[in-house]
């Protein structure tokens, strides 16, 4: 029995069935079926790829899910699908406690694994799940969704192609008026997330940027982190919650640029949802932001040609949109790299740590090079 089976306090009763017929393609099995939905629906747009068995200790969320999309391969322990199904992929879509745990088992299986954010619940984490891909010779990506937009693709593409120049400074955030999750869920539970809105949210924002900069090397961060909203409200809720409700960090790279970052679940701002991604370029720079509130994005370039300022709206209608798990599956197949490796979570791991440890401390904290 898995220790993600064992922590999340369910009723469990296995629900085997038999696979689907095979066929040339990836098989695939999902762990954890809440954001692991969002994954299923990802595979199912590749022709190469069929989700043939799933798995979350939930029995009812599990025998939901498995009529929803037609999987009959279902266990209440990830471990026993494992064992018992001759896998190509896996996602692993469990709280954060478990990414460890379950991408480690995944790769020794003989899978290729694509983790939910963040990678783990700390750097060190990380440093294993490497370890365990490079020994197993198998691929480990991360889910930094928001990059595989079009419109992100379009401006990393702006950004290969020089048109930004040198990114120096950037600042990330996303925030939101009150969009705390349920006290007593894991969300809030440090032990199960890591974290709150910083490794939350924020890690969106982080690798959204570090993607557009070109992943530069970090060398020390600043943070500080708060909690004078939700800390009452979960106190007088009676239920558990000890991590922050708001976090900003300022990082340090190598080459000399800098990136402020912020993130909450509670804030007296006037939007709801407020998520900015702006940078600042020697040739142009770049604003991303949310529309109304939502999750639709606008983005544009800022520069000087022939002595005027102009302003340019990037629009993609001819970009089609395509998911991690497609680009995912799209490598495998092609046996092409892949984008948001396990190195680049890393990376992301390592500044969350030092960006924690310095709000604890209350002074900056250095990134081993």
């Amino acid at each position: 029995m898995s220790d993600y089976q064992r922590n999340i306090p369910v009723a469990v009763g296995a629900a085997d069935g038999a696979t689907h017929p095979t066929r040339p393609v990836l098989r695939v099995g999902v762990i954890g079926l809440g954001i692991g939905r969002m994954h299923i629906e990802g595979w199912r747009q590749h022709p190469n790829a069929q989700v043939v068995a799933i798995a979350d200790p939930d029995a009812e969320r599990l025998v939901a899910v498995g009529a929803q999309f037609g999987i009959a391969a279902r266990y209440t322990d990830p471990l026993a699908m494992l064992a018992a199904q001759a896998l190509d992929v896996v996602s692993v879509c469990t709280p954060n406690k478990f990414h460890k745990e379950l991408s480690i088992a995944a790769l020794q299986a003989g899978c290729h694994v694509l983790c939910e954010k963040p990678m783990a619940l700390n750097a060190a984490e990380g440093r294993a799940m490497l370890a365990a891909a490079d020994q197993a010779g198998k691929r480990l990506m991360i889910n930094f969704s928001y990059r595989f937009s079009a419109q992100s693709q379009a401006l990393k593409a702006q950004k290969d192609a020089g048109v930004f120049g040198d990114i120096y400074f950037g600042r990330s955030v996303w925030h939101r008026r009150h969009g705390m999750p349920g006290f007593g869920g894991w969300f809030g539970i440090k032990a199960l997330s890591g974290g709150g809105p910083l490794i939350d949210l924020g890690v969106h924002r982080l690798d959204l940027a570090l993607w557009l900069m070109g992943y530069p090397q970090p060398t020390w961060v600043m943070g500080s982190t708060y909690n004078p909203i939700a800390g009452p409200l979960a106190a007088a809720s009676g239920k558990p919650f000890d991590v922050e409700d708001l976090a900003a960090g300022f990082i340090q790279f190598s080459n000399g640029a800098t990136l402020a970052l912020e993130a909450s679940w509670a804030a007296h701002i006037q939007e709801a949802d407020l998520m900015e991604t702006r940078l600042l370029g020697t040739k142009a720079g770049l604003l991303q932001k949310n529309l109304n509130e939502g999750y639709t994005f606008s983005a544009e370039i800022f520069q000087e040609l022939h002595g005027a300022q102009v302003n340019l709206q990037v629009n993609t209608p001819s970009i089609p949109a395509r998911s991690a798990m497609q680009h995912f599956a799209s490598a495998i197949v092609d046996n092409t790299p892949h984008d948001a490796d396990g190195t680049q979570g890393l990376i992301v791991m390592e500044i969350l740590d030092a960006l924690y440890e310095s709000a604890r401390s209350g002074r900056p904290v250095q990134i081993a090079q």
